[in-house]
């Protein structure tokens, strides 16, 4: 996962070709600490379909304000700069993969 935070944010989120999952995480968070390796664990998966990033929510606050991650992790789903929707909290693999295909869809 590529790090993103206020500086490139805008610029990787609405200039990526592929869509785009962000996971807004906190490093003190057990449950971030849980869902990390999963999402590194699918992400090769999904290369040259899917871009996925993190974002620290307390490196970047207003981001994590902007975006509704009050509760972390967060995963945001934009396709060409736009959001698509969100997930928040711990779940499976497989229950994060079956999101991420729905939300996906029609891209």
């Amino acid at each position: 996962m590529f790090h993103l935070t206020a500086n490139n944010f805008a610029v990787e989120i609405k200039t990526s070709p592929l869509p785009v999952v962000v996971m807004f995480y906190a490093a003190w968070c057990g449950k971030c600490a849980m869902m990390k390796p999963l999402i590194e664990d699918i992400e090769p998966a999904y290369k040259n379909h899917i871009c996925f990033f993190e974002v620290e929510v307390d490196e970047s606050p207003e981001l994590a304000s902007q975006y509704g991650a009050s509760i972390v992790p967060t995963f945001a789903f934009f396709q060409k700069g736009k959001l698509l929707g969100e997930l928040q909290g711990v779940m499976e693999d497989t229950t994060f993969e079956k999101h991420l295909q729905k939300i996906f869809r029609n891209c």
